[in-house]
């Protein structure tokens, strides 16, 4: 019993002693591979919907993304939260404390998710009629996957959100395994009820829901196996007021900024509606997808740093923590450059796995998505400078900087580009506000930066050791 506690303790306190490089990469590419995979599978939808059901279906489905992506952000809410103070107490060396931040993320996840799904499903017309802008030709499509993926809604928030403490506690392939595990199931699931079963884009709505429940287990299965000594509790999950706070303040960042997405994705798609109509919606919905499939190795390096510097920070191991936030910088950096190399090489047949059809969704398709990626490479000091201040525990700073991007500025750009440029205008402002974002955020790091240096500085002068290195 004993060994295998302190198994479980070396697997995490790894993350104060071994080289960042071959840190980060271990704990990012597994991160990295799951979340490609698991936009993969995220897209695989409007693939088999675009090209066996109709366009139709692909727009149906980004209009009615908003509205998963809330039940996203409610997952993000907790299990970030909960996550980065997870590795701030197991480098701070509080044991004692981390089932408790489980057990409170456990009951959290199943109320705060199971909120946002009973109120969508209750008024589900009125939503996507009234705020979403579903027009009639849209209508069936949408009802019907939507409908079928709400019930599915609490483990689709449930299993990501609980997943993160697998990555903390050491285990990132185990991690990775688990997005994996869902991704395959849907990609397999997919052809089968949609071509198979001729269940059109009610089968993707269920194969989603079923690799998601799938994830889930699986996610329970690790915590009541021989790999970790960490459980989720029943006595640990009645709802400690101060734990509760901790894990919402420092999830919020990341939770607005999804809902932040989420309503700005309303409001371009209305606009995309009233300049382009449903086959603007249709050609900005395939273009979003590439999109997500470029970002994912940086929100994975995201991921994978997370733990390493919230355990450095709790640590006090200044020099760590600034070799791991450059380290992802640049990794970060080339990745976003290598997706926008291939996107504005072949943009054609990118947009060709979406759609057989020649014409104008053919030619929207690829001018939106070289469009919205022409600051791609940019991008990276914006997604990661937020998630430095989300892993060390300061909730207010990753906030403005999450949201600078899309409040302060995507936003406006949307609102006033489109009246001038009409379609183009819509398109054009996501590049827009990437640079004034990436700006805004470049200022407001300098100060953070000059602080760690200083620390670092100082705690070499006071004769503490500190590990240097490469």
């Amino acid at each position: 019993m004993a060994d295998k506690t302190q198994q479980s303790a070396n697997s995490s306190d790894r993350i104060g002693t071994e080289k960042i490089g071959k840190l980060l990469w271990t704990f990012s590419v597994p991160a990295i591979i799951g979340m490609l995979v698991n936009a993969i599978y995220n897209i695989v939808d409007r693939i088999y919907v675009g090209l066996g059901v109709d366009p139709l279906g692909i727009a149906a489905i980004t209009l009615v993304s908003p509205l998963l992506m809330m039940i996203q952000a409610s997952s993000m809410l907790i299990g970030v939260g909960a996550n980065s103070l997870f590795a701030i107490k197991l480098g701070e060396g509080k044991r004692n404390e981390v089932e408790s931040i489980m057990g409170n993320a456990f009951l959290l996840l199943c109320i705060i998710p199971g909120t946002v799904v009973l109120t969508s499903a209750l008024f589900m017309d009125p939503i996507m009629k009234n705020l979403l802008g579903v027009s009639q030709d849209v209508y069936p499509f949408a009802k019907t996957y939507l409908g079928i993926c709400l019930i599915g809604g609490v483990p689709f928030a449930m299993g990501p959100g609980l997943n993160h403490f697998i990555r903390s506690d050491g285990h990132p392939r185990t991690s990775m395994l688990t997005q994996l595990i869902g991704a395959i199931v849907n990609i397999i699931l997919d052809p089968i009820f949609i071509f198979g079963f001729k269940l059109g884009i009610a089968g993707a709505a269920w194969a989603t829901i079923l690799s998601q429940y799938i994830s889930f287990i699986w996610v329970l299965c690790y915590f009541n196996s021989r790999h970790t000594k960490l459980r989720f509790r029943v006595k640990e999950m009645p709802l400690k007021p101060r734990v509760v706070f901790r894990i919402l303040s420092i999830g919020f960042a990341p939770c607005v900024m999804n809902i932040a997405m989420s309503l700005i994705q309303v409001f371009m798609n209305n606009s995309l509606i009233k300049y382009g109509g449903d086959i603007a919606v249709a050609a900005m919905g395939i273009a979003f997808s590439l999109l997500v499939i470029c970002f994912m190795p940086l929100q994975g390096i995201g991921q994978g740093s997370q733990p390493i510097i919230g355990y450095n920070y709790g640590a006090k191991k200044y020099d760590r923590l600034m070799q791991c936030y450059k380290t992802a910088l640049v990794c970060g950096t080339l990745f976003l450059t290598a997706g926008w190399i291939v996107v504005h090489l072949v943009p054609h047949l990118l947009i060709r796995i979406f759609t057989k059809e020649e014409g104008e969704l053919l030619e929207l398709g690829i001018y939106a998505l070289k469009t919205v990626t022409i600051m791609f490479p940019i991008v990276g000091l914006q997604i990661l400078t937020s998630t430095y201040f989300q892993a060390v525990g300061k909730p207010l700073q990753s906030t403005i900087i999450g949201m600078s991007r899309q409040l302060l500025f995507y936003l406006p750009m949307l609102f006033f580009l489109p009246k001038f440029f009409g379609l183009k205008g819509v398109f054009w402002s996501l590049p827009a506000s990437d640079v004034l974002s990436v700006t805004f955020c470049a200022l407001f790091m300098t100060s953070e930066w000059k602080k760690l240096k200083r620390l670092a500085a100082e705690q070499k002068e006071s004769g503490v050791p500190v590990p240097v290195t490469v």
